[in-house]
């Protein structure tokens, strides 16, 4: 579909160059120093590649509803593993391929070397992205399949919430006490603190590289479960016929 449609183009190249350029350019106007605009590209670059994949993994449904054929979707041979799995491929492909552009431009624009930490670090990291994303991705299609149409909104709005709770732009620390209680239940929280640590930013929780993982795998195998539950239910109360034609 990439290939047929160029406009998706525009969520791996143009969207987040311009969500890139317009922070490091504050960055630069506001003189920061290196540590800081280090903590922000970190933000920015994390961010744009879990937007672009948890939209793949989300689009899984979205187009199949938005076509009004998502009956036939679940009327071929496969499973919901094989749906999930299949998008969130492509996803890792889309938003890896926005992460590798990042990182070189805000060498070439910018000055940052994001290969620093090396390359366990960033692998490590990088997983721990994608598996947020695919988190997020997953949850938008348990909400489609519960609400319908009205639920598509949450493929973009999700993310937004993630932006304002995990610390994306400044720590956690800021944020107030029961805030904050939300920001430590999210798994990109600690991702993006265990990545900072070797940008000389002490993570605010222990054990973040770990927490991160035991949590968002766990979300992840409820998410499939509860995705089945989901389409089980839209199949009784024929939500799933009023989704197509």
């Amino acid at each position: 579909m990439t290939k047929r449609n160029v406009f998706t183009l525009f969520e791996i190249l143009f969207w987040p160059l311009v969500a890139f350029l317009s922070v490091g350019l504050l960055a630069e106007f506001a003189a920061l120093q290196p540590e800081m605009k280090a903590f922000i590209m970190i933000g920015v670059i994390s961010m744009s590649a879990v937007q672009v994949c948890q939209l793949d993994v989300a689009y899984a449904l979205l187009y199949d509803v938005w076509s009004k054929a998502i009956k036939h979707g679940f009327a071929a041979p496969v499973g919901i593993r094989h749906l999930l799995f299949g998008s969130l491929i492509v996803g890792i492909l889309r938003g890896g391929s926005v992460f590798v552009i990042l990182v070189v431009a805000s060498y070439a624009l910018f000055g940052f070397n994001f290969a620093l930490p090396g390359a366990l670090p960033i692998a490590l990291f990088v997983l721990g992205l994608f598996l947020s994303a695919a988190m997020v991705g997953i949850f938008v299609c348990i909400l489609v399949l519960m609400f319908g149409n009205r639920a598509e909104v949450a493929a973009w709005s999700l993310v937004s919430l993630m932006l304002l709770l995990c610390g994306v732009y400044y720590p956690v620390s800021v944020l107030p006490a029961w805030v904050r209680v939300l920001a430590e239940v999210i798994p990109l929280t600690y991702f993006l603190e265990y990545f900072r640590l070797f940008y000389g930013f002490p993570p605010i929780f222990s054990h973040v590289l770990l927490k991160g993982y035991v949590m968002v795998i766990a979300y992840l195998v409820v998410e499939v479960y509860a995705m089945k539950a989901a389409l089980r239910r839209a199949k009784r109360t024929g939500l799933l016929l009023k989704l197509s034609e």
